[in-house]
Parts: structure tokens; C-alpha cells; sequence
């Protein structure tokens, strides 16, 4: 407990202070508390906002990716729009507890808007690219897509900025929606079927016709392959080594790969089941020998010929 030369000391100080101060001391308590509220306050919706932002996008992912009506590219843009928007309306909530007026802030908004736009044009043509792939729809989610020539992957998510692709292979690739939008975009999901090709050589010498039965046969036998258009083995070139057959059906997009690889194993065992040859680059070496005349000696010098021989053929 103070004692009492203490307390008439601060009540001696206490009375010799202006009376300016004194009489501001009231107010000046009201602003500190408030303040302090207000701060308090701030904090308190700062989290919340905080909070209900993510739970909404959340929520909003959750139940979009259940729903069997809605498509799941829009997705990921929903939720950050409303996660983006909530957030946004709790910073300009928090500025109005410190009186901050709502039109100076959105004005403040625009001009830091437009100022960032200058600087960040690369970034914000990623986000205009990205409405734009929303807009137009070239690929969706789980979509195979190759971008260019070099870029490919199945489309896992369609962000603002980026597009995320998972390769064959099981890398993680995020490509820029920029770069997505400027390229020419391969889809090999989209159509509901696509057409295999694959070229066979055989040997000059086999019987070119039993050849095309024996892929006919191989396509039409398979009740993976569509019957419409039907399936065709046409001669594709007559080249250096072989004459080039190719075997085209088309087959449901989901049975593309196990198709190919199983119609290649079938034409390996069925064209050595019929005799038919499937060539391949022979190597030949040819020595000759060319006199050469001197004063009064022949020298024979051995010239040493290099060449690929075609099977079928003779080397010249």
C-alpha cells in the first residue's frame, strides 16, 4: 500500500499540471481507448476474414468436385475468386474501423491497380490468358494436351497464372497461361476415338498382298477396333530397304495405347507364322583390287568399298 508522503506527492504533481492538460486528459482517455478498440476490433476481423476466406474456397472445391453437372476446370478459378473478393472485403472492413473512408480506398485501389498493371504486364496477361482458356475451353482438367511442340502433360488444374501439367512420366510441370494461350494446342483427349498407324517394312521378295491380308486380318479379328471407318493396310512408300506397309483402324481414345502396343505384337508373330520378312540395314564390305603401273613393276592396292545393301536387291 503507497505510503501517504507518496500519495501527496503525486497528488502535488497532479494539481500543479496545466489546466490545458487537465482538461484534455478526458479526451485524450477516450481516444486511447478507442483506439485500442478499434485495433482490437481490426484484429478480430482480419481473422475472421482471414478464416471465412478459406473456408469458402474450400467449400466451394469441395463441393463442385462432387457434383457430377459441373465441370471441373472452373473449379480452382471460382475459389480464388472467392477467396480473393472475401479477403478484399475484410482489408477494406479493417480501414473503415480507423476511419478510413470506402470511396478513398476503392479510388486508392484503382490507382494502385493501374500503376501495378504498368509494371506487371507479364504477370497480368498470365491472368487474361487464363479467362481466355476458360472462356474458350480448348482442353479441361484430365485432358492429354501438348502445348508447341515440347510441353506436354494431362491437365491436373487451371489456375489465374499457371496451367499445372503431370507428364507421363510423373513430373510436376506449371506453364505459364501466357505461354499456354500463345502456342498452338494439341489435344489428344478431346475426340471421343483416334486413328493408330503403324508402318511395317517387308522384304522386296515377299508377297505383298498376303502381307495386307495378314494386317487386315489382325485389325478386323480385334473387337477393339471400329468397323467404320474400316481398317486399311495400303502400301506407304517403296523405300531404300523394304516396301513400307501401314496398318490404320481407328479405336476409342481410352483403348489407343493398349491397342497399339498389342497390334505391334500380333504383326511380329503373324508375319513370322506366314514367312513374310521384316528387313532391316545390312552392312557390306567389298575389296577390289587396282593395278597400278610403275617403270618396271605392277603394284596391286587394295581398295576397301563401303556399303549399305538393300535386302531384295543386288549390290551394284
Amino acid at each position: 500500500m503507497p505510503s501517504p508522503i507518496a500519495l501527496s506527492e503525486t497528488l502535488q504533481s497532479a494539481a500543479a499540471m496545466p489546466e490545458a492538460v487537465k482538461a484534455a486528459l478526458p479526451a485524450l482517455t477516450v481516444i486511447l481507448v478507442n483506439g485500442a478498440l478499434n485495433i482490437l476490433l481490426a484484429v478480430v476481423i482480419l481473422i475472421a476474414g482471414w478464416a471465412l476466406s478459406r473456408g469458402v474456397a474450400n467449400w466451394i472445391r469441395g463441393g463442385l468436385s462432387r457434383s457430377l453437372h459441373f465441370d471441373n476446370t472452373l473449379t480452382p478459378l471460382l475459389a480464388n475468386i472467392a477467396r480473393y473478393g472475401i479477403f478484399a472485403i475484410t482489408l477494406i472492413a479493417v480501414l473503415s474501423q480507423f476511419g478510413v473512408q470506402t470511396t478513398s480506398v476503392i479510388a486508392l485501389l484503382g490507382a494502385a491497380g493501374l500503376a501495378l498493371g504498368l509494371a506487371l504486364q507479364g504477370t497480368l496477361s498470365n491472368v487474361a490468358s487464363g479467362v481466355m482458356l476458360l472462356i474458350l475451353r480448348p482442353f479441361k482438367v484430365d485432358d492429354y494436351i501438348v502445348i508447341g511442340t515440347d510441353v506436354g502433360g494431362t491437365v491436373r488444374e487451371i489456375s489465374l497464372f499457371t496451367t499445372v501439367l503431370i507428364t507421363p512420366d510423373m513430373q510436376y510441370v506449371s506453364v505459364p497461361n501466357s505461354r499456354i494461350f500463345g502456342n498452338p494446342i494439341t489435344n489428344y483427349t478431346r475426340e471421343a476415338t483416334r486413328r493408330i498407324n503403324i508402318i511395317v517394312g517387308i522384304d522386296y521378295k515377299d508377297d505383298i498382298d498376303k502381307a495386307q491380308n495378314v494386317l487386315l486380318d489382325i485389325m478386323t479379328s480385334d473387337p477393339r477396333v471400329l468397323q467404320a471407318p474400316a481398317p486399311i493396310a495400303p502400301v506407304e512408300a517403296l523405300a531404300d530397304s523394304s516396301v513400307n506397309l501401314v496398318a490404320r483402324c481407328f479405336v476409342p481414345n481410352t483403348e489407343y495405347w493398349n491397342v497399339y502396343f498389342d497390334t505391334q505384337k500380333a504383326i511380329k508373330q503373324r508375319f513370322d507364322a506366314a514367312g513374310i520378312s521384316i528387313p532391316f540395314p545390312q552392312r557390306v564390305m567389298t575389296v577390289r583390287e587396282i593395278s597400278a603401273n610403275s617403270d618396271d613393276a605392277v603394284a596391286k592396292t587394295p581398295l576397301v568399298e563401303d556399303r549399305t545393301q538393300q535386302p531384295g536387291k543386288k549390290p551394284n
